[in-house]
């Protein structure tokens, strides 16, 4: 893969100080949280002066780490008085703070390459929706059918039919009996609708669903409704703002 574009500083196989201190409490198999600090710090400085780096920028980042260590060696190794070693903080412990730190973003660097390798494997269809598909339009425009009145209106309309049927059953007595299955057709609905408006110049919605024996009952009349409108076998009205909705037929007698 080309690193063109992109910057990356890495001394050997170390991408820094503290790149270098985990490698060697993993190689060591240390306790992150309890550093035997003189041997890590032999180690470090070990590779340190090995290292055959011109840049001292770069360089300088580790011989900064170097007297880090060099301090928290100092105090760990001098003798102190029982009061302070009560009191005073684990010298490692900012180091440690620092260490953890670095390996969850190190780890979390490997999660975002691993998905960018993955990404590079998905390809992505480009549009191919056929003309016909894209150009199709309904042969019956619902706002054409339904005018000024909207599909909202007509489905307050609904609930509020819905509320009063559940509110006319007795909480009691419909527990007894047996119970049988309703079985209502919307096929059956829109041509019980088609039958009820020839002749006349329209019919109520809401009286419509009001006269509705049962809530299943009402529930496929609303949807033959919808579907009658769809087919274009019907039409709404509404005279005013807050007239009744009326439902009128389109079929020519």
């Amino acid at each position: 893969m080309s690193t063109e574009g992109k910057l990356a500083f890495k001394i050997n196989e170390f991408e820094g100080p503290l790149d270098l201190l985990l490698h060697l409490i993993d190689k060591n198999k240390f306790n992150i949280f309890d550093i035997p600090i003189v041997e890590i710090t032999e180690q470090y400085l070990d590779y340190v002066n090995k290292m055959q780096e011109t840049d001292l920028d770069i360089m300088s980042e580790f011989l900064v780490m170097a007297a880090t260590l060099i301090s928290i060696k100092a105090k760990m190794l001098l003798p102190k008085e029982e009061k302070e070693e009560e009191e005073e903080d684990d010298p490692r412990a900012e180091l440690v703070r620092r260490l953890l730190e670095y390996k969850m973003y190190k780890y979390a660097s490997y999660e975002l390459k691993d998905m960018e390798l993955d990404a590079e494997k998905s390809f992505y269809k480009s549009e191919s929706i056929p003309k016909e598909v894209r150009e199709y339009k309904e042969e019956i425009d619902p706002a054409e059918v339904i005018g000024d009145t909207t599909l909202a209106k007509l489905n307050e309309i609904f609930n509020q039919v819905i509320r009063r049927t559940v509110d006319r059953i007795d909480p009691i007595r419909s527990k007894f009996g047996t119970i049988e299955k309703e079985e209502v057709r919307i096929e059956d609905k829109m041509e019980e609708i088609r039958s009820s408006i020839k002749g006349l110049k329209g019919i109520n919605f809401r009286t419509l669903l009001e006269v509705q024996a049962s809530k299943i009952n009402v529930i496929v009349t609303f949807l033959a409704i919808l579907e009658l409108m769809k087919v274009g076998d019907i039409v709404i009205k509404q005279e005013g703002l807050f007239g009744d909705i009326i439902i009128d037929s389109l079929e020519i007698d």
